[in-house]
């Protein structure tokens, strides 16, 4: 018989913004503020999903990603 996962043990990842989203395109503003960063070194815990790996891809060069 297979276990169950525990859905109370979900995984976190926080995200550090370190890169200013000036002269970025709007769709990498967008996704920082999906993210919920906004200010230079706010920090932000999420749930380690596949959306939310997508969009730390999409803005990489303006994150830091704590695991």
């Amino acid at each position: 018989m297979a276990a169950k996962k525990n859905t109370a043990e979900k995984t976190t990842v926080t995200v550090i913004q370190v890169g200013s989203p000036i002269g970025r395109p709007a769709d990498q503003r967008a996704t920082l503020v999906g993210l919920g960063l906004n200010k230079m070194r706010r920090r932000s815990v999420l749930e380690d999903t596949p959306s939310v790996r997508g969009m730390i891809a999409k803005v990489r060069h303006l994150v830091q990603v704590e695991d």
